[in-house]
């Protein structure tokens, strides 16, 4: 839940929408319950024909037509056992952070079956092609320079960089489905799921085998304590679904994530002030993290009580922030890889 800092809340007197908090119990329709409008414009390239545009922007711009067309990306209503996340083609790798998020929705809505995404010029070496009229999606990445490149579209950039002087510029590429492709080879099949795994044994496994935080379960609100480093959950009885007691219980192991003794995304005894942008991007962190753990434990993510609140919410901040849900997906892959005790691998850049 959003108040990880209770005490904050009573500062904040701006006018600013509220941002949704975590997952709450309550009887109302069932999980995974989100609607699949088509979305003719949201894997057009339109946006990537503005030059000027900048690589957030453009997957600020794909996010923000999800969730007006009431598609919550981070909210996988298709996750289910045997669900394959997007990977390369190439190198069979899955995608990571954003792109992990995006082409994953992007997918589901447009109906593709297969997990694979490769470029034009990779289809056409392969001695295949993207059928006439296919339009591509961005694949975001970074680009480093190590301080002596003479580049001087890397020496002008105002990105951040580490002490050897190295700069991460925000770039993207465009990749397609391979179902919107013709004379390529089909990979195998992936072998049929293990008849005795069971999702909710699997979501078992996740909590025990995170050393995290203790976790308290009675009559209280979901939420996260950093100063204490507990996490409260009500008694699963009153979720109206086990898979919303562990999506929601996943949503407040991410923000436990972001500790001062594991992730530090803040310290031991304070967090970001209610309705402040780095209170916003813990938010973002901690439903795609439980998001990426629904999907690992092949669960949908929790159902949505106020859906158009919730969208609100999130179409404010993202207007206002437009690197904010690139830089949340990144930190959100961190703090699921810190959860299931994985070395993260660096995501595909073919």
């Amino acid at each position: 839940m959003s108040n990880f800092n209770d005490s904050s809340k009573n500062s904040q007197a701006n006018a600013v929408p509220e941002i949704p908090p975590g997952p709450v119990p309550a009887p109302g329709p069932q999980a995974g319950a989100i609607p699949d409008p088509p979305l003719s414009t949201a894997g057009s390239d339109e946006t990537a024909k503005v030059h000027h545009a900048s690589p957030y922007q453009i997957v600020t711009d794909r996010i923000a037509k999800l969730l007006e067309a009431g598609v919550v990306p981070w909210k996988a209503s298709w996750v289910k056992q045997g669900y394959q996340s997007p990977q390369s083609f190439i190198t069979r790798k899955p995608y990571r952070g954003i792109n992990r998020l995006l082409l994953g929705v992007m997918a589901h809505v447009q109906g593709y079956s297969s997990p694979y995404w490769l470029t034009y010029r990779q289809a056409n070496e392969l001695g295949g092609h993207v059928r006439k009229g296919e339009k591509g999606f961005p694949c975001f990445f970074w680009k480093v320079y190590d301080g002596k490149n003479s580049d001087q579209e890397g020496a002008s950039t105002s990105e951040p960089g580490d002490k050897n002087q190295k700069r991460f510029v925000a770039r993207y590429y465009t990749v397609f489905s391979l179902d919107q492709c013709e004379g390529i080879e089909l990979p195998p099949s992936p072998p049929a799921p293990l008849p005795n795994f069971t999702p909710l044994a699997a979501c078992e496994q996740i909590v025990a085998g995170y050393n995290g935080p203790a976790i308290d379960q009675g009559n209280f609100d979901p939420c996260y304590l950093p100063l204490l480093d507990r996490v409260r959950v009500p008694t699963p009885k009153w979720f109206h679904s086990p898979e919303n007691y562990y999506a929601t219980l996943f949503h407040e192991l991410g923000h436990s994530t972001g500790h001062a003794s594991r992730l530090g995304r803040f310290s031991k005894d304070e967090a970001a002030p209610f309705a402040s942008r780095e209170y916003s991007k813990e938010e973002l962190v901690a439903e795609m993290s439980a998001a990426f753990l629904c999907a690992e434990a092949g669960i949908a993510a929790a159902s949505i009580n106020d859906h158009a609140a919730y969208i609100a919410g999130w179409l404010h901040a993202l207007k206002n922030d437009n690197r904010l849900i690139v830089v949340a997906a990144a930190q959100a892959e961190k703090a699921a890889d810190l959860i299931l005790g994985r070395k993260p691998e660096s995501a595909p850049t073919d």
